[in-house]
């Protein structure tokens, strides 16, 4: 299976991906998973050296979204080095662009992933700010930077949204995120 949730910032993308994976290790205790979170492969990314590095470093300072060629060349490397084709796949704040989403797409169509669900946690702009601020991470610290990154939610995510709920490669599920940690799992 490939499942691939998608919502704002700070909608609870992480948590309920751990919770999924636990699940499915309990479900099918013979069939890994294979896990990629883009936000945590772009925080560990600009910590490198060089001109790219440099440039993604310039984009985060601003509070802007990282160009589609990175975000795809992060989640393809993933799947071209460790999938084996015996795993379900967990993607995490993937894709972020019509354009995204249709390189992903391909890709899911080259490795035969025939089950795709995209599970959007759907948060308010207010309860995601909300939440943002509240955990405490270097990357919420800034206001400014948290509006950006839900403007761009809105115009570039929303889009990607709306691609996959008319693609029929796609089952789409719209859960609310805005309840407790356990009921959303459910």
């Amino acid at each position: 299976q490939t499942v691939i949730f998608i919502g704002r910032s700070g909608a609870g993308k992480g948590v309920q991906s751990a919770h999924l994976q636990e699940y499915m290790k309990e479900k099918y205790p013979d069939t890994p998973t294979l896990y990629i979170e883009t936000g945590a492969y772009f925080r560990n990314f600009v910590k490198g050296d060089g001109f790219t590095w440099e440039r993604a470093r310039e984009v985060n300072k601003v509070g802007g979204r990282q160009p589609d060629f990175l975000a795809c060349a992060m989640w393809t490397e993933v799947l071209i080095a460790q999938l084996t084709g015996k795993e379900h796949v967990v993607l995490d704040g993937t894709p972020r662009s019509i354009l995204e989403a249709e390189v992903l797409t391909t890709a899911l169509d080259f490795y035969g992933f025939e089950k795709r669900i995209i599970i959007h946690l759907d948060v308010s702009r207010a309860w995601s700010e909300e939440r943002l601020r509240s955990r405490g991470r270097a990357d919420d610290s800034n206001m400014e930077k948290i509006s950006k990154r839900l403007d761009w939610f809105d115009a570039d995510v929303v889009p990607a949204l709306e691609f996959f709920e008319k693609s029929p490669k796609f089952d789409l599920v719209s859960v609310s995120g805005e309840h407790p940690i356990e009921e959303v799992h459910s």
